[in-house]
């Protein structure tokens, strides 16, 4: 009974099917008709012209991104347990030609304008620092936590003010759609942000995630460093046909709904072991060495996540007997 990672969870039939009517002669690399539907796809579904890129993994979306928006001698601001900080083994740095992340605190892995504040406020913003360029967060955040349109508007606010640019990491960003209520305009350039990593590999995708670019001239060069770092897939109809395949008729969110529901049956039978509010499909607890043995005897699978800690992650199609179960015997510690 794994609550592993979401990064595990099958591939949606719908995606399969998808994948199946696409495996037909058609032109390379981003030409095909699929492809091509993209950013008037999700133009809609952002309400805005964007401009959109299939990419074959997170890290990808979040560093090209980033090197869209942030020069060599630049810096971004992000939390100092942001996913670009800690698990993407210096790829943003690589994919920016050196860039610097400079690190902020918050509760839950949440920045705030406070929180960059203090951050921006002592840079020298000279010739012998890394000025900084722009500001990254993640919604849902590493802990879990899911960022209202009110708090990102809240950063955007900052981001305008300093002359910053803004990313977000929505590797979850399915979850926390469902979880806040809000649009995901709302959450995105309603709010001053830029461009967006939308992940949908954790939410029923195989290998596809979008790059969203909501101010479309700063993609133009996206076009060539996606191809000059080797990720610009001969066959991308297939990454193509995936994205399109979760955006029809809004399975994206249904999956995230699913998950997310999961999780709030876990989070209620945990009580006062939770570590943070279940916002999306993620549920941090305090549990002992002992005890985080005894819940894997029993069958369950899930992240040890730092001392006295575990994190379990409900995917999109979770057994329902697999939940009650973790419920059950979490309660019953």
């Amino acid at each position: 009974m794994r609550f592993f990672s979401d990064n595990a969870a099958p591939v949606h039939p719908a995606v399969m099917r998808a994948l199946a009517e696409v495996d037909t002669l058609d032109t390379a690399y981003d030409g095909d008709r699929w492809s091509k539907q993209l950013d008037a796809r999700l133009s809609e579904t952002f309400e805005t012209e964007v401009r959109a890129f299939w990419v074959p993994s997170g890290t990808a979306a979040n560093c090209l991104a980033l090197a869209a928006i942030c020069p060599p001698h630049g810096s971004v601001v992000c939390h100092r347990d942001a996913h670009i900080q800690n698990d993407e083994c210096g790829a943003p740095e690589f994919y920016t030609h050196g860039a610097k992340l400079l690190l902020a605190h918050g509760d839950g892995a949440k920045v705030t304008p406070e929180t960059l504040e203090a951050v921006l406020n002592v840079q020298r913003y000279d010739i012998h620092q890394q000025v900084p360029s722009a500001i990254s967060i993640t919604n849902q955040t590493e802990y879990g936590l899911a960022y209202s349109a009110d708090e990102v508007a809240a950063i955007g606010a900052v981001a305008r003010a300093r002359g910053l640019h803004f990313h977000v990491d929505g590797a979850r960003f399915a979850n926390a759609v469902v979880a806040t209520g809000a649009s995901p305009a709302d959450l995105t350039w309603r709010g001053g942000v830029d461009v967006l990593s939308f992940g949908f590999v954790k939410n029923g995708g195989m290998n596809a995630e979008a790059l969203v670019f909501f101010r479309p001239e700063l993609a133009d060069a996206t076009v060539f460093r996606r191809k000059r770092a080797g990720l610009l897939l001969s066959k991308g109809r297939y990454l193509a046909a995936q994205v399109l395949a979760m955006l029809d008729q809004d399975l994206w969110l249904d999956c995230a709904r699913a998950s997310n529901a999961g999780a709030q049956l876990i989070a209620a039978a945990a009580g006062e072991r939770l570590i943070y509010p279940a916002d999306g499909n993620e549920v941090f607890l305090r549990v002992t060495a002992h005890e985080a043995a005894s819940l894997r005897a029993k069958g369950f699978d899930f992240y040890d996540w730092g001392a006295g800690e575990a994190r379990l992650v409900v995917s999109w199609d979770q057994r329902a007997d697999d939940i009650r179960l973790l419920a059950e015997a979490i309660a019953a510690l």
